[in-house]
């Protein structure tokens, strides 16, 4: 393992800059390090860990969010949205992310306002810019400062990062909303977010890791690491994860070939998705558009 020193001095600089500072706080890698890196440089005062918990995220993801913060002694408040509820979310068009985030955004710097904090930061890494997602340019607008990214650290820099800080999540997959199992056009329903929750969670019990059910309507698209597929149509195997599915209310269950990709619902944007703005530098709340 080889932690990039150098981004990890300007990671930890930056924080310092923004004096106090309330974190968007998912309870993934990129925000876990974050939230180390800003109790370590700001101390446990001048630090709110802040988690937005709605129709299109997991139990199961907010008690690992509140276990971790817990573990880095860290202050934590949940905040409860309803992503249904933001106008044109449920159509679900290409920016889909950007009005979530936008709303969430506005809640988080409402809230930093309140407990007087003077920034407001992601745990975007810099191959979030490289991929469509039009959330960072709505963090970008309101002023949210994303430490790692400005650092120039990538996916893998974080997690030897954490790693390296003995975080417990260090290997943690990446576990993207539930809205981002719909292709895009595709109405998204309390009901079916509820279907894809479940429907990964039987995947995840039968011990795959790393999954997705992607909806299209009555037909839950399976995607697992090509080195699963083996496993996955494995007569036992297949039998069990088809009759769960279906008990679900799926009519069709059918296994991706390529196997997992990571935003792959992105695939038939092409060159028509919008390039990800470059995040402006640290801004303070006093800077902030008002909420």
């Amino acid at each position: 393992m080889d932690v990039d020193r150098q981004a990890e001095r300007t990671a930890r600089a930056l924080i310092r800059d923004l004096g106090s500072l309330l974190v968007a706080y998912s309870g993934g890698v990129d925000s876990t390090v974050l939230l180390r890196l800003a109790l370590d440089e700001l101390g446990p005062g001048r630090v709110l860990a802040a988690t937005a918990h709605g129709d299109v995220h997991t139990a199961d993801e907010l008690e690992a969010a509140r276990q971790t913060a817990a573990r880095l002694g860290a202050r934590h408040v949940i905040i409860h949205t309803c992503e249904l509820a933001v106008p044109g979310f449920s159509a679900n068009p290409p920016d889909r992310c950007y009005l979530c985030r936008r709303s969430m955004y506005r809640s988080l710097i409402e809230l930093a306002r309140h407990e007087g904090m003077l920034a407001v930061a992601d745990g975007a890494n810099l191959d979030d810019r490289v991929d469509y997602r039009p959330g960072i340019r709505a963090g970008a607008e309101l002023g949210v400062s994303s430490p790692l990214a400005e650092a120039g650290m990538g996916k893998q820099a974080v997690r030897e990062l954490a790693l390296d800080l003995g975080l417990p999540n260090w290997s943690l997959p990446a576990s993207p909303c539930l809205a981002s199992r719909f292709p895009y056009g595709e109405e998204i329903t309390a009901a079916g977010l509820q279907m894809v929750a479940a429907a990964e969670r039987h995947l995840r019990e039968l011990g795959f890791g790393i999954c997705r059910v992607r909806h299209h309507g009555n037909l839950a698209r399976v995607e697992v690491p090509v080195d699963d597929l083996d496993q996955v149509v494995d007569p036992t195997v297949r039998r069990t994860i088809v009759g769960s599915l279906r008990d679900l209310g799926y009519a069709y269950v059918t296994l991706d070939l390529q196997g997992f990709r990571s935003g792959s619902l992105n695939e038939v944007l092409g060159a028509s998705a919008p390039a990800v703005e470059k995040a402006p530098d640290p801004a303070r709340l006093e800077g902030m558009p008002e909420t």
